[in-house]
C-alpha cells in the first residue's frame, strides 16, 4: 500500500471513530438553501410518500407554514401512510398549541413529544432533541438546521432566516431512518422492522460518500469531529454558526490552524433572535481574532445555519451549533460529506454569503480594552452595517442558547477568580452582573437566613428523593 493510500485509510478511520459513523458511498446529495428550497422539497417528498414518513423537528410552529405541513402530513395519514412525528417538548413550548398536535393525532398521525418534564427527573429538561430531519419510504431524506415556521419562509415583507439543509438519495437514507428509529424507541415502542430499511436494500443514486452523524448527550461525537477537521485542514476552513459560544479546546484548534496558514473564517449572525447570545458570542471574538481567525457578521435577517467546509473536500450540514449544549447536551443530527463537487458548491455558497456580511477587526486600545471596527466584506457596506438597528426577532431558536450562555458566563467568572486568562472589555458586564448577584445573595443570607435556607433545603430534598427513586428503579430488572 502506498503512503498516500495508507494516509487515506488512516484518515477514514479517524473520521469514523471521531464521529461514530461509517462512510457510506453511492449517494446523490442536493444542497438546499433557506426555506425557499428546503420546504418545497420536503412537502413534495411527503406528498409522494407511499409507505411511511419519519419527521423530526425541534419546533413545528403553529403558524401558516406549520399549517401547510400539518395538512400534508394529515393527507398522507388519511391515505394509509404511516406518519410518525417527533418534536421537542421545550422547543415547542409557546410555539405550538395543543390543538395543533390534537389535529394531527385525530387524523391518524402518531406524535411523540421528547422529554416532557417529570417530577422524578428534575434536571432532565436540560437534554433536548434539537434534530431536524425528514425521511420517506427509504427513498429520500433531508437533514438541516431548519425548524418549521414562518420565520424561515419569510412573510409580510420580512426577509426569511438564512439556513441550510441537504437532500439525500441512496444507501445513506437508511442511516437517517435509523437515527429516527433510535430516538423513537427512546420514547416508547420501537419502529416496526419494515420501517427501518438497510443500506443494502436501497439502490445507489450517485457517487457521493457521506456520514450521517447522530449525536447523543455526553457523547461529544460532533465535537471530536469538528476538532479533527480543524486539525486536518490544510488550506481553508470556513464555518457558519448560529449560536457560537465555543469551548477553549475548539477555539485553540481553530487558532492553531490559522497559525499554520489555514484560511479560517467564522460567519455568525449580526443580530440574533436572542440578543444575550449575540453578546456572549462577541465576548469570544478577541481570542479568535488575535489567533488569526477571521470573523464575519451576517447583515441580513437571522443567520441560523450550522455548516462547515474544509479545503473544498469535506463539508458538514445539520443541526449542531458550536457550543457546549449542542456538543454535549442534545440529540443532534448532521451530515458530513466527503466530495469535491459538493465541497465546491458549499464554498461558492459561503462566498456568496460573505457578500452580505461585515468583517470584524480588532482595534488596539488601552490595556485591557478591545474595540470592534466593522470592515465591509464583498458588497457589504461597513458604515451602514454598523449603524443598522437590529430587530429582536421571534422564531424557532434553540434551547442550547440558554445553556451556552450559562457556560460562557461560568467560564468568565472562573477566569476572573482564577486569573487563568486575560478578560476583554466585552466581558466586563458579565463580571459586574455576577458580582452583583453574589453580593445580593450574600446580603440576603445575612439579613434573612431562612429566605435562603428554605429554598436550598427544598431543592436538596427534591433532588435526594429523585436520586433515591432512580436507585430503586435501577435495582429492578428490566
Amino acid at each position: 500500500m502506498s503512503a498516500l493510500a495508507s494516509g487515506r485509510v488512516a484518515a477514514d478511520q479517524a473520521f469514523s471513530r471521531a464521529a461514530g459513523a461509517p462512510l457510506v458511498d453511492g449517494n446523490a446529495v442536493d444542497l438546499l438553501k433557506d426555506g425557499a428550497e428546503n420546504y418545497p422539497a420536503w412537502l413534495a417528498a411527503i406528498d409522494a410518500a407511499e409507505r411511511f414518513i419519519h419527521f423530526e423537528s425541534y419546533i413545528l410552529h403553529d403558524d401558516a407554514t406549520g399549517a401547510r405541513f400539518a395538512e400534508a402530513l394529515v393527507a398522507r395519514a388519511k391515505a394509509g401512510v404511516r406518519v410518525r412525528v417527533v418534536y421537542d417538548w421545550l422547543g415547542a413550548l409557546g410555539a405550538t398549541s395543543r390543538s395543533f398536535w390534537y389535529s394531527l393525532v385525530d387524523a391518524g398521525v402518531e406524535v411523540r413529544a421528547f422529554n416532557p418534564p417529570k417530577v422524578s427527573r428534575p434536571l432532565a429538561w436540560v437534554v433536548r432533541d434539537h434534530r431536524k430531519m425528514l425521511a420517506v419510504d427509504g427513498r429520500v431524506a433531508f437533514v438541516s438546521g431548519l425548524c418549521v415556521g414562518d420565520a424561515w419562509a419569510g412573510t409580510d415583507g420580512v426577509e426569511p432566516w438564512r439556513d441550510t439543509g441537504v437532500g439525500i438519495r441512496g444507501p445513506a437514507v437508511a442511516d437517517v431512518h435509523g437515527e429516527f428509529g433510535e430516538i423513537w424507541a427512546a420514547m416508547g415502542a420501537p419502529l416496526p422492522a419494515d420501517e427501518l430499511p438497510s443500506r443494502e436494500t436501497i439502490d445507489r443514486a450517485g457517487e457521493v460518500a457521506l456520514r450521517v452523524v447522530g449525536t447523543r448527550p455526553a457523547a461529544a461525537g460532533m465535537l471530536r469531529l469538528d476538532t479533527l477537521v480543524a486539525g486536518l485542514a490544510r488550506k481553508r476552513l470556513w464555518i457558519t454558526d448560529a449560536y457560537f459560544v465555543s469551548v477553549p479546546g475548539y477555539v485553540n484548534a481553530l487558532t492553531a490552524a490559522a497559525a499554520d496558514g489555514v484560511d479560517v473564517r467564522l460567519l455568525v449572525p449580526g443580530g440574533s433572535d436572542l440578543p444575550l447570545v449575540r453578546s456572549l458570542s462577541r465576548a469570544g471574538y478577541r481570542g479568535l481574532l488575535e489567533g488569526g481567525v477571521r470573523v464575519f457578521e451576517w447583515n441580513g435577517s437571522m443567520l441560523h445555519a450550522k455548516t462547515a467546509v474544509a479545503d473544498g473536500l469535506w463539508a458538514r450540514v445539520g443541526s449542531t451549533n458550536l457550543n457546549v449544549q449542542s456538543w454535549m447536551g442534545n440529540w443532534e443530527l448532521d451530515v458530513a460529506v466527503e466530495d469535491a463537487a459538493f465541497g465546491a458548491r458549499m464554498e461558492a455558497t459561503y462566498e456568496a454569503d460573505l457578500a452580505n456580511a461585515t468583517e470584524v477587526l480588532l482595534v488596539r486600545g488601552p490595556v485591557g480594552t478591545a474595540e470592534r471596527r466593522m470592515a465591509g466584506a464583498g458588497n457589504g457596506d461597513a458604515t451602514d452595517a454598523a449603524r443598522r438597528p437590529r430587530r429582536r426577532r421571534r422564531g424557532g431558536g434553540s434551547t442550547s442558547r440558554a445553556a451556552a450562555g450559562a457556560f460562557r458566563f461560568g467560564n468568565t467568572m472562573g477566569a476572573a477568580l482564577t486569573a487563568t486568562r486575560h478578560l476583554g472589555a466585552t466581558e466586563a458586564w458579565m463580571l459586574a452582573v455576577g458580582g452583583l448577584l453574589l453580593l445580593s445573595l450574600g446580603g440576603l443570607a445575612v439579613w434573612q437566613p431562612a429566605v435562603v435556607a428554605y429554598p436550598v433545603a427544598a431543592v436538596a430534598i427534591w433532588l435526594g428523593l429523585s436520586l433515591a427513586g432512580a436507585a430503586w428503579r435501577a435495582r429492578r430488572p428490566r
